[in-house]
């Protein structure tokens, strides 16, 4: 795998919160998606999609499976009925590296945690790992699923 070290600039993003079962993640991205098209917010360069996970669903219960699934916004979100909050993904330096294929098991998420990480010299940040969904919407095939993964490091002067 193409592991590169980057600096990852501070994003303001738009959240649904999802808290529990994995199978049950489509019903909050059905409400990111319904906030998009109604904030005509199509995906783009300006309005990226991101998912920061904050525990593997493998290694914990379904109810505590907790991610954030997030769009990229320019302007601070008002109230709505969507349930779509204001954060922000701070400014990082991250191991990044793709992973191309579908996004129901990320091997390259496991690849930077499992293998490179301890080989790497590098120390985590205290930021979950992240991931970048470069392609999305329902006219993409699994096979054509491109994922970008970005595993927060801790600065060299840290």
């Amino acid at each position: 795998m193409n592991i590169e070290i980057v600096d990852f600039p501070e994003t303001k993003i738009a959240v649904v919160e999802h808290f529990g079962a994995p199978e049950k993640e489509y019903e909050s991205v059905k409400k990111l998606v319904a906030w998009r098209m109604a904030n005509k917010l199509p995906p783009s360069d300006l309005h990226k999609s991101y998912g920061i996970h904050y525990n593997d669903p493998n290694q914990v219960s379904s109810s505590e499976y907790r991610i954030d699934l997030c769009v990229s916004v320019l302007q601070e979100v008002s109230a709505n009925s969507f349930g779509v909050v204001n954060k922000t993904i701070p400014a990082l330096r991250c191991a990044k590296v793709r992973h191309l294929g579908s996004r129901e098991n990320v091997t390259a998420a496991r690849y930077l945690y499992d293998e490179w990480l301890a080989s790497s010299g590098e120390q985590l940040a205290e930021f979950p790992v992240f991931f970048h969904y470069v392609n999305v919407g329902p006219h993409v095939q699994e096979s054509d699923m491109i994922t970008d993964v970005y595993l927060p490091l801790l600065n060299n002067l840290d």
